[in-house]
């Protein structure tokens, strides 16, 4: 979901910029103070000031605290982030706001779960199709507003949110190696979220009746459960009663085919290979062990770390400095089924 900017867009970010003005002026600081004490930059303050950018939330948090105003810049900025919205989205996220339950299926990363050097070549497009240099500015507008929406995780009272992901949503790298692995160990930490709970759905699961969208479905405090719908360029909120149930069903089924948590922080690839989304172990507080595959010659010395849900960390016990693998549960079993046999 793109949170784009709608046509209308001056009053609510006028009026912050105005406060923002004012309060630098009863500050008594010009332009180039205040972004020398703040290490801002000159002209972004000045476009904020002029009502042409949205920041990001941190910075309104950085401006309340240097101005001591409290909260008042961060509330001016909600306002002003809820009207750039476009108008049909506006309903669906005034209803994921103050949801109390919320069940999504995704065919990528949730923008509730990405992280900001991520959402932005998602946002942008990867293959620079979609940026130009007019629209950098739009694009950072809509990282803004995305990284803005992952408040709700953190407000109370805690939503309780179950996120399934395709397998493809961590199959599909940004270019970026490290921004990828940053994805990845932010995905983890959301999981460890007593309020979030996320699995994956393997290719092995085959075909279902989600595959082809992104599906929310939401419950309020007291009301009927809503469901909203994407895909390419359109985007539909549904509450008929049936057609919710409908998709409530879907995503049970899809819910039962899919990896448990647990088994989802290391789910394996079809192929056994590498973990997709998996903490590296701490090695360097490893307690190795002497694996029983070891022969009595000491030419073959495979020693193995144990205490890896999911994970067997392998290495030649006589290069201990030396390269460790890292298989999976499944991967390591294929392993010593070989060696059985003879393989």
């Amino acid at each position: 979901m793109a949170e784009s900017p709608g046509a209308e867009r001056e009053s609510r970010r006028a009026e912050l910029g105005q406060t923002l003005r004012i309060l630098r002026e009863k500050a008594g600081r010009s332009l180039g103070q205040l972004a020398e004490e703040t290490s801002y930059d000159k002209s972004y303050l000045y476009r904020l000031e002029k009502g042409e950018r949205l920041s990001k939330r941190a910075v309104m948090e950085d401006l309340d605290r240097y101005h001591g105003t409290g909260d008042l810049l961060v509330r001016l900025w909600r306002d002003a982030r809820k009207e750039v919205i476009k108008d049909k989205y506006k309903a669906f996220m005034k209803l994921e706001a103050t949801a109390r339950v919320m069940w999504l299926f995704q065919l990528r990363v949730p923008g509730l779960l990405q992280t900001e050097d991520y959402a932005r070549p998602v946002l942008s497009g990867l293959s620079g199709a979609q940026t130009t240099a007019g629209n950098g500015e739009a694009v950072e507008e809509q990282v803004a507003l995305r990284l803005g929406r992952q408040e709700l995780l953190h407000r109370q009272p805690v939503p309780s949110v179950r996120v399934i992901l395709d397998e493809g949503a961590l199959r599909r790298r940004v270019p970026d190696a490290k921004v990828w692995r940053d994805q990845l160990t932010h995905l983890l930490d959301a999981a460890e979220l007593p309020s979030v709970a996320l699995q994956v759905l393997p290719y092995t699961a085959g075909v279902h009746d989600l595959m082809d969208s992104h599906l929310w479905l939401l419950w309020q405090r007291v009301g009927d459960p809503v469901a909203y719908v994407e895909g390419n360029e359109f985007g539909e909120l549904i509450d008929d009663p049936d057609k919710v149930l409908s998709f409530r069903l879907s995503y049970d089924l899809v819910r039962d085919a899919a990896l448990t948590p647990v088994e989802s922080g290391v789910h394996q690839g079809p192929s056994g290979g590498a973990q997709t989304m998996n903490r590296i172990p701490d090695l360097a507080i490893t307690t190795w062990q002497k694996s029983s595959y070891s022969d009595g010659g000491g030419t073959n010395c495979v020693e193995v770390a144990d205490g890896y849900v999911g994970l067997v960390p392998v290495r030649d016990s006589k290069v201990r400095n030396g390269r460790v693998l890292v298989f999976g549960a499944a991967s390591w079993q294929a392993f010593v089924a070989g060696v059985k046999g003879g393989a």
